[in-house]
């Protein structure tokens, strides 16, 4: 089965340049990987929206946060039996005087059977986290969407 609903995800950057992560386990496939918190869009939402919304719903923190600063991100991969073969928009969140608190209070009952946690983390790090980060190429967009944000 494929899918090609869309989606968007949230990359949160916190005032020491650590990126918060969601953790999380296929439980089809058994596989665990890091990932920054965003989902699919409801009908009639933009990607903005739904970023906005999938922050709030998946971490508590605001959606106001999210910047309408973006870079599009292909992505091709297998969750809960489904292949995805799409691109995403990756927008930015910046909490420059704070690390937030992230306590997921809204989650679907699927995100609850697969959520393991979240952490904020230095992308020097990414590397050695015991799990994959996904996407691969996290560091090089991280990047990309600051360059962005201060230009």
């Amino acid at each position: 089965m494929s899918s090609d609903r869309p989606a968007a995800r949230v990359v949160c950057v916190d005032g020491r340049g650590r990126v918060l992560l969601m953790h999380w386990r296929d439980t089809v496939s058994g596989v665990t990987f890091w990932e920054p918190p965003g989902g699919g869009l409801d009908p009639g939402e933009t990607p903005l929206d739904a970023a906005r919304r999938e922050l709030t719903e998946e971490t508590s923190l605001p959606g106001d946060a999210v910047l309408d600063t973006w870079v599009p991100v292909p992505r091709d991969y297998h969750w809960l039996g489904v292949h995805y073969s799409k691109v995403e928009p990756f927008y930015l969140a910046l909490f420059p005087t704070t690390t937030p608190e992230v306590a997921p209070s809204l989650l679907t009952t699927e995100e609850s059977e697969t959520y393991l946690g979240s952490a904020w983390h230095s992308p020097a790090d990414f590397a050695t986290l015991p799990d994959q980060v996904d996407p691969p190429e996290l560091p090089e967009i991280i990047a990309k969407l600051l360059q962005l944000a201060e230009s």
